[in-house]
């Protein structure tokens, strides 16, 4: 019977991010991450090299299907793209784990794929800053920085859900997102005439 390499590596991939978002990179055990996907743990090795770069090509996958699911080409509606964004977090709450993970991780020192990911970052905010050129979002915040505070909006509260159920008394979904969509507005809109 032939080995189905695809389906082994989807299976360890799929291991590693529910390993990983729950105990990071230095906590996760290669032995756990074989258990779990059902395969011997030198087909990890075979395929990924270490648990290091199992990390990379896992948040690599998760950023990329991210950017897949919620395109930025479109922002006449920078409330609406929040929107989808905070979807995309309440859906796939993994993503943020491991984006924590890796902070903790690598600290402000460079990561895995840093260079594609900062290209893909950059594209985003040339899109921002040409949607301010175009009139369409406000001049002021500086379109980096718009970026950041739209991906924090979205995000924030699947960070720390603690604190959200703290601050705001509960985990009304629809509350939650109504707001981050209406600050994502307020916060990017061109003033009126």
């Amino acid at each position: 019977m032939a080995w189905n390499t695809e389906e082994t590596r989807r299976r360890l991939k799929e291991a590693a991010v529910v390993e990983f978002a729950a105990h990071g990179l230095a906590g996760t055990r290669v032995e756990r991450i074989a258990a779990r996907a059902g395969v011997n743990k030198e087909r990890l090795y075979n395929y990924f090299g270490d648990k290091e770069r199992l990390f990379a090509t896992v948040l690599s996958d998760e950023l990329a299907k991210i950017a897949a699911a919620v395109p930025f080409d479109e922002l006449r509606d920078v409330g609406a793209y929040a929107g989808r964004c905070f979807d995309y977090h309440v859906a796939n709450p993994h993503l943020v784990r491991l984006l924590q993970w890796e902070a903790l991780a690598y600290g402000d020192g460079a990561v895995p794929d840093e260079d594609v990911r900062a290209a893909h970052y950059g594209r985003k905010v040339d899109a921002f800053r040409a949607a301010q050129a175009d009139g369409v979002l406000a001049a002021s915040p500086d379109a980096a920085d718009l970026v950041l505070m739209i991906m924090s909006l979205t995000s924030w509260w699947l960070a720390v859900p603690q604190v959200s159920r703290m601050v705001t008394g509960g985990d009304d979904l629809a509350r939650r997102r109504a707001a981050v969509v209406e600050a994502a507005r307020r916060l990017a809109s061109p003033p009126t005439a």
